[in-house]
């Protein structure tokens, strides 16, 4: 019998997050960002419900191929860019658009001869100094990018560092640098990710790129995907596979980080760091047994964790427990983990099933955790 451990994945609350987005930026064209396997929601799965986006989102080529092999044959644009002369071939058999951020790969292109669409993105470096043109650079550049065969248009991109804090001084420079190479470079322009497309409606421009909103998930510390008017696309579960008794004084798990502080009963469900379930998750963690609120209890192993079921005394083995998505905020996890929810999404390994929809017994807004 196969372990009855899902990642359920949605199709309909990605398309109401890609309408959501819509109507944050109505006057922009959505570029959705499905880098990382759809930001570990599986691409095959997310894909039909992007088909209304104007264009994907990749940092690889590898990704770019899974959607073509998937008949999808909306605008693909490569975050990165190519830097090797014979990736420029793939690109073009591909037709995917290529975004620039390095002299070096200008010079590829000069001797390739030729762009693989008519459209090309430069990026420029606002401030964040990770990828990107340096703005006294940024004119010539775009000049050679002009001149060679096949270009239509030269759009600008960049990307901010503080997105999330619109007040950091930062986020003011880049936009001012951003606004200032726009003007003299001209063409279409994008800018912001998911926490810029929330937090600053003056800098959507023509183009937005949705990344974590797409998959219901916030990218502001503090506040979940819920709360802005999201849905998870995202649900992982497992199930109880045993249910004991623990006595008081007792402890539970490796290192014996949890001891009992009265009788109590114990579940113990199929999911762990093996999965993917943060080993440092603390205790007091939540997590929904059936439609109940309970919380971890000692230190998550490979395979398992252990749950206190004071709160759920009706449990029975074979009952589903979610860990994040329907009922637990994904946000929240992340929170007590350490980390954020990018990680969590993208970190779930090869041994979990994926299955498209919502899973039978979640309910809507339902026994949500705080």
């Amino acid at each position: 019998m196969a372990r009855n451990t899902i990642a359920y994945i949605d199709p309909a609350a990605v398309a109401h997050n890609l309408d959501w987005v819509r109507n944050r930026a109505p006057d922009s064209r959505v570029m959705a960002v499905v880098k990382a396997d759809a930001y570990g929601h599986r691409i095959d799965l997310c894909l039909p419900a992007l088909k209304q986006a104007d264009m994907l989102a990749v940092a690889t080529l590898e990704e770019a191929r899974a959607i073509r092999r998937l008949g999808n044959g909306l605008p693909v644009v490569l975050l990165e860019g190519v830097s090797r002369f014979g990736d420029l071939a793939v690109a073009d058999d591909l037709n995917v658009e290529l975004v620039v951020h390095h002299e070096s790969q200008l010079d590829v292109l000069e001797r390739y001869g030729r762009i693989p669409t008519g459209r090309i993105w430069l990026k420029v470096d606002t401030g964040m100094h990770r990828l990107g043109i340096a703005p006294e650079n940024a004119a010539p550049v775009h000049r050679r990018l002009q001149n060679m065969k096949g270009v239509e248009q030269v759009s600008l991109v960049s990307h901010l560092a503080c997105a999330e804090a619109p007040t950091h001084p930062l986020t003011r420079r880049q936009l001012d640098v951003f606004e200032r190479l726009s003007q003299t470079l001209g063409g279409q322009r994008c800018l912001v990710n998911s926490a810029g497309l929330i937090n600053m409606p003056q800098a959507h421009f023509e183009w937005v790129r949705a990344g974590l909103v797409l998959y219901g998930i916030s990218p502001l510390s503090g506040q979940a995907g819920r709360d802005i008017g999201l849905r998870p696309a995202m649900t992982l579960t497992a199930e109880l596979i045993a249910i004991n008794t623990v006595k008081a004084g007792e402890s539970i798990g490796y290192g014996a980080r949890f001891v009992a502080d009265r009788n109590m009963k114990v579940g113990v469900a199929s999911i762990g760091y093996g999965d993917g379930y943060p080993r440092h998750m603390p205790d007091g963690a939540p997590v929904q047994v059936g439609n109940r609120c309970c919380r971890l209890a000692g230190r998550v192993s490979m395979d398992m964790i252990t749950i206190d079921l004071s709160h759920c005394p009706d449990a029975r083995i074979g009952d589903p427990v979610v860990v994040w998505g329907s009922g637990v905020p994904i946000e929240k996890a992340a929170a007590l983990a350490g980390t954020i929810p990018y990680e969590l999404s993208c970190r779930i390994t090869r041994r979990i099933r994926f299955k498209s929809g919502a899973p039978a017994f979640a309910t809507a807004g339902g026994a949500a955790l705080e």
